[in-house]
């Protein structure tokens, strides 16, 4: 499940890169969330990390790149983190098509967020054409199935409809979409009261979600044995009610209904020294399927196979609901060590310079491994890389619990990330788990 706030501040928004963690992921198990990353170098390791931070003397260096094309297999896509929807930073964006099941109605969406801390796609009915006609999922009983979606300051609502998924040259047939439209029925007391309405791509800022994380469906065995409130309804008319839904009817995680490279995916973004104004990557279709996909020296962090949640200690603070996410902007998890920037922009950290810092994840299956990664001053940034929409360097404390820890897309930069899917075989065991 997926959570989204934004933080906004009179200097930020002033400059033509808006500051904002936008769209961070969280687990449905969790009930909550926060916006993380952190960027630097990864290696194995035996023990906790250290509780020292060493400041920098020196201040970021500016590093604007060119992406560099590359030549991209079948089972690859190409993935941009650029202005995007709405101007803000550390966001990687995808095209994917949707097509009316079994036929040649179709429709290409840019810019649609790759988020591996979710599962499931999530489009506007806005963008799709009133030609391109989906049926609408019905549950066991017949009803007409619809989703309220919660972030974590706010929700999106609309109908679930199946449609065939193309991206790169892998294909979904039938999949469960969640088709974002405020206009969908009446949103449900239940969902309105979660907080704001992200229902249009401003208020997202994003064109839709391709969540592409551990898991195969976005409540799986939650949302079957009960219905929960603020989750799936059965729609007549304009009346909806909560209902329980079956695992196969939810909006479902594309990837493992690929006729091949269905086991996982493997996100590579090239390193940043401070800041860029775009990166260009790739997203791969599958673990170990392909010679573009293999393992090869990866650490393999098993994760809980219920929530999809690792350990991280740092600075002797064990953070015990850890996650790997895309989708989030930042580096997002409470340290005391950290100064807080003033506010209105105190979701963010201020240190009096560049601080280099350490942290050991640990899996479930007793892997570890320790991660180098940076923390600039939030002010100092929005003023050296004014219009850079990568920023490896951006942290906070925002929203948060004391333990959680989300390593955003910082973390990504320079990396190759892995995520295996639940129940999918791979040459690193079956998944659920998560590497690099």
């Amino acid at each position: 499940m997926r959570h989204t706030f934004t933080l906004t501040s009179a200097l930020f928004s002033a400059l033509a890169s808006v500051l904002a963690s936008a769209l961070c992921a969280a687990l449905f198990a969790l009930a909550l969330g926060g916006c993380g990353g952190g960027g630097g170098s990864g290696g194995s390791g035996g023990s906790a990390a250290s509780n020292a931070s060493t400041p920098s003397t020196a201040g970021p260096t500016v590093t604007n790149t060119t992406p560099t094309p590359q030549a991209l297999a079948a089972n690859a896509v190409r993935v941009t983190v650029d202005a995007g929807v709405s101007n803000v930073p550390n966001m990687p964006f995808v095209s994917l098509t949707l097509c009316a099941p079994g036929t040649a109605q179709c429709q290409t969406i840019d810019h649609v967020l790759v988020d591996t801390g979710s599962w499931g796609v999530r489009v506007f009915a806005s963008q799709l054409p009133a030609s391109m006609a989906l049926p609408q999922q019905k549950d066991a009983s017949g009803n007409l199935v619809a989703e309220c979606m919660q972030f974590f300051n706010g929700f999106t609502w609309g109908a679930v409809k199946l449609a065939d998924l193309q991206i790169a040259g892998e294909k979904a047939a039938s999949l469960p979409v969640q088709v974002i439209d405020p206009n969908y029925a009446s949103v449900p007391s239940d969902c309105a009261s979660v907080g704001v309405a992200r229902n249009t791509p401003a208020m997202l800022q994003a064109n839709g979600i391709l969540g592409i994380g551990v898991f195969k469906h976005d409540c799986g065995a939650n949302c079957v044995a009960q219905a929960l409130p603020g989750t799936y309804y059965g729609c007549s008319g304009t009346a909806c009610t909560s209902i329980a839904l079956a695992e196969a009817l939810q909006v479902a995680n594309p990837i493992p209904y690929f006729a091949a490279d269905n086991n996982g995916s493997l996100l590579s973004l090239p390193a940043v020294a401070g800041g860029a104004q775009s990166v260009t990557g790739q997203l791969v279709f599958g673990i170990g399927t392909q010679s573009n996909n293999t393992l090869g020296s990866a650490q393999v962090i098993g994760v809980s196979p219920s929530s999809g949640t690792f350990t991280t200690v740092h600075d002797g603070t064990t953070y015990s609901r850890s996650i790997l996410d895309s989708g989030s902007t930042g580096l997002f998890f409470r340290s005391s060590a950290l100064p807080v920037c003033a506010s209105p922009n105190n979701a963010y950290y201020c240190p009096a310079s560049t601080e280099q810092l350490s942290a050991m994840i640990q899996g479930v299956n007793g892997s570890t491994s320790a991660v180098n990664f940076g923390v600039a001053n939030a002010n100092a940034v929005a003023q050296t890389y004014a219009g850079d929409s990568a920023l490896p360097l951006l942290a906070g404390p925002a929203f948060v619990t004391p333990s959680i820890f989300d390593w955003g897309l910082p973390f990504f930069y320079g990396r190759n990330v892995y995520a295996a899917i639940e129940q999918q075989p791979t040459p690193g065991g079956s998944g659920p788990y998560v590497a690099y």
